[in-house]
């Protein structure tokens, strides 16, 4: 994949987003920071080509994304996923209720998409 520079505007973008995370995103990064998760590194709100993913495992060529209910059959969601697939990555999602209620169940799947990269999410 080829670098693409990261434009100012982008950058503070993803910043605003690291300070204002939905509550389930914050849940999840509480679990994610600081290799706490079976020691895997994460970062978060990551400027990927024209978006910016929720959560990367750049060594896996993972994408987290938690998406609220306005994401329900996305076809930008569709599009979005299709082109970071092209650009080497999978993407896994999760709707906020996964992670505010069965946080346990999220972070084995996404301990096991890491480990097996031949792993390919379901929507």
């Amino acid at each position: 994949m080829p670098h693409q520079p990261v434009t100012r505007a982008k950058r503070s973008f993803a910043r605003s987003l690291r300070r204002e995370m939905t509550e389930a995103e914050n849940k999840l990064w509480q679990e994610l920071r600081d290799r706490r998760l079976d020691r895997i590194k994460f970062r978060r709100q990551v400027p990927i080509g024209k978006y910016i993913a929720d959560f990367v495992c750049l060594e896996a060529r993972l994408i987290v994304e938690i998406d609220g209910n306005q994401h329900a059959d996305s076809d930008s969601d569709r599009i979005r996923s299709a082109e970071l697939k092209g650009n080497g990555f999978r993407v896994l999602r999760f709707w906020n209720d996964d992670v505010l209620k069965d946080l346990d169940g999220v972070c084995g799947t996404i301990i096991a998409y890491v480990r097996d990269t031949s792993l390919q999410p379901w929507r």
